[in-house]
């Protein structure tokens, strides 16, 4: 008897399987609107795997432009029924039951919410999906007719990427080389030079390096956290990264430095993650290090300049005096950094303006400009320290005048720093940087 049914099981399978594959050859000659439409109005599970499909491998023959017209086109084909979503408006006010009350929600959905769901049962439906945002974030900077098509991305990769989904998982040089690739490709704070680079920051005893990976896409790393193991909180990357640095065993460590925190697909830029992903990192590295005292970062502040800029630019401001602003275009010429004056007089300038920036910046959502900032802050961090001319790279230069800073991660602080912050926007500071803000403020 088991083995009878065995048989029919099989010959099932063979029989679904030939209807599969002549159903998807069938279903990729339709275009990509009209297939969308079956997807989202369809029922079965198998048809809505197949068409899926279909979907994606019509979207992956497209050339960019033509990409960008599809993301337009089903942007307003599956946008919300306004006229629908009114009517029932005025059904509830002469009605208000609940089952009325569940009926708005449905309406009022976009259609291209439930469209990305089914989109999602395909082959690595969620990493196409990924890679469709990536395409749309690229075509928003020039047509923001597709903000609600991006919302609704936003929607459903923030519930699909929560903190529960996710698993941390070490990296080191016995992880396989498909991953080590990608983290020296995805890098985007200190860029790693070649194998030989990335071994030095992965193989010694006083480094430590964390990806965190979605299961649905388990060979592709969402966020790499690097860690150096010092005997102290430092104020330059270049004492980080030096190769020929003293390695700190691990039994005489007593601070973790997160000095590189990297989002690898850009595809997923906006999405949080949840914010206490670094808490994570911090306990893990608890467990294993019991003699660790404090976990900071080493961060770059990457919106500084653009800021300054604006602000150097704004003739109703009142933070730079007429010298700040001739002291700050003397610093624009080239090797001002090896300027051993200037930098005695710029120094205290770019700190006393970094303080105002990290606490009163805002952008529009009235949290602060920097988003480095915004990460770690939401984190749980608080802003321990400044360190001008932290990083004299010409990416460093550029983007921060050198400036870096650290967030301290406080054990027993960092779920209270997160309400904090979350709920009304409370920068948690240092005691050195509250008396360098009342400096600064009184003059």
């Amino acid at each position: 008897m088991s083995v009878a049914l065995l048989s029919d099981f099989m010959a099932g399978l063979g029989h679904k399987g030939f209807n599969f594959l002549s159903r998807t050859r069938e279903e990729t000659k339709r275009d990509i609107a009209s297939l969308c439409d079956s997807l989202v109005s369809g029922r079965g599970e198998i048809s809505c795997f197949v068409i899926a499909e279909a979907i994606f491998q019509r979207w992956e023959m497209l050339d960019a432009g033509q990409r960008r017209a599809c993301l337009g086109s089903l942007s307003k084909r599956f946008a919300p029924d306004a006229e629908a979503i009114q009517r029932h408006i005025k059904a509830i006010e002469k009605y208000p039951s609940p089952e009325n009350f569940y009926q708005l929600h449905a309406i009022s959905e976009p259609r291209a919410q439930e469209l990305i769901r089914r989109l999602n049962h395909a082959r690595n439906g969620t990493r196409r999906l990924v890679q469709m945002r990536e395409v749309l974030l690229d075509a928003l900077t020039t047509d923001r007719s597709l903000e609600g098509l991006d919302r609704d991305f936003v929607h459903l990769f923030t519930s699909w990427f929560n903190r529960g989904f996710l698993q941390l998982k070490p990296i080191n040089w016995d992880t396989p080389a498909s991953i080590l690739e990608k983290v020296i490709r995805y890098e985007a704070v200190h860029a790693i030079t070649d194998w030989d680079d990335l071994r030095r920051r992965i193989e010694p005893e006083d480094r430590r390096l964390f990806a965190f990976f979605h299961p649905q896409m388990h060979d592709e790393p969402l966020i790499f956290v690097e860690v150096a193991l010092t005997t102290a909180i430092p104020g330059d990357i270049a004492g980080v990264l030096r190769p020929d640095r003293t390695i700190v065993p691990r039994d005489e460590a007593t601070t973790a430095v997160f000095y590189s925190i990297s989002n690898c697909q850009m595809g997923l830029r906006g999405i949080s993650f949840g914010n206490v992903l670094i808490k994570q990192v911090v306990e893990e590295l608890r467990r294993d290090l019991p003699s660790l005292r404090a976990f900071v970062t080493l961060s770059p502040a990457p919106d500084f300049a653009r800021w300054l800029t604006h602000l150097r630019t704004d003739s109703g401001q009142s933070i730079l005096s007429a010298s700040d602003i001739a002291l700050l275009a003397k610093a624009s010429v080239n090797g001002w950094e090896r300027d051993t004056d200037l930098l005695k007089e710029l120094n205290p300038l770019l700190r006393g303006l970094a303080v105002r920036y990290f606490t009163q910046a805002k952008n529009r959502q009235n949290r602060p400009f920097d988003s480095v900032a915004r990460f770690h802050l939401g984190n749980g961090a608080s802003l321990e320290n400044i360190h001008a001319m932290a990083d004299v790279s010409p990416k460093g230069l550029a983007t921060s005048y050198g400036l870096m800073v650290n967030y301290l991660y406080k054990t027993g602080e960092i779920e209270t720093n997160h309400e904090n912050y979350a709920e009304n926007g409370t920068i948690a500071i240092s005691g050195r940087l509250k008396t360098l803000l009342k400096h600064v403020t009184s003059k």
